[in-house]
């Protein structure tokens, strides 16, 4: 049976605006379970976003708490709370972030160099995930050289280049057509079934989120059932 590897309790985020507060998580909880795959749907401006960076600790939530593998990570340190980052936490964007400068295999084994992997290593951990994409002969290829999907794949790969627990992914086929963004997908889907990485993804495509394990909405800074 499956353990808990994130719960999320009672979780608040706000803005000051102009006119006043503007708050964007009103009391949010969730749990997530090991290797689980949760779509989270609601409108734009919802607060979707901002909820996955408040779990990836890019943003600091007003109050509640967070518990990945049993350690509160809202508040610690900068320091720590990188250092987190690139242990057990990877991201997807809509947009692929790759780096213009360096190929497909130096983009996906960047976050095992910040690590200080041997470079051996990382080439070979980087080339077996390229190579599960179906990406193996564009290694060498730099970005403006492959298809808006080549380039999320290679995107998906660095995210989980450091066998993180938990990957957020935010509307990470959002950029591609529909034929496309189902190819992706359901890349991303089996590669993070794999690698056991549980994945915590916001999409506005209704049919994607059918497809994972669970879904929720964020309606109105909570989430409900779908």
């Amino acid at each position: 049976m499956s353990k808990s590897l994130l719960n999320v309790s009672n979780l608040c985020k706000g803005f000051d605006a102009p006119d006043g507060r503007l708050e964007i998580l009103r009391a949010v909880e969730f749990d997530l379970l090991e290797g689980e795959f949760l779509a989270i749907v609601g409108e734009s401006g919802s607060g979707k976003s901002t909820m996955l960076q408040v779990l990836g600790t890019l943003e600091r939530p007003d109050s509640g708490e967070i518990r990945l593998a049993g350690e509160s990570i809202e508040n610690l340190g900068s320091n720590k709370q990188a250092q987190l980052r690139n242990e057990k936490i990877g991201f997807v964007y809509q947009a692929h972030h790759l780096i213009p400068e360096l190929t497909a295999l130096e983009n996906v084994i960047l976050p095992l160099m910040v690590k200080g992997v041997a470079t051996d290593q990382a080439n070979r951990r980087g080339m077996e995930l390229l190579e599960r994409l179906g990406l193996a002969k564009r290694a060498k290829h730099t970005p403006a050289k492959l298809s808006g999907g080549e380039a999320q794949r290679v995107a998906v790969a660095r995210a989980l280049a450091a066998k993180p627990r938990l990957l957020l992914a935010d509307e990470p086929t959002g950029n591609l057509d529909e034929r496309t963004a189902h190819e992706v997908f359901e890349l991303l889907q089996q590669l993070c079934r794999e690698e056991n990485a549980a994945v915590v993804m916001v999409t506005h495509s209704r049919a994607l989120a059918k497809a994972c394990d669970r879904m929720l909405c964020l309606h109105e800074g909570q989430l409900i059932s779908a």
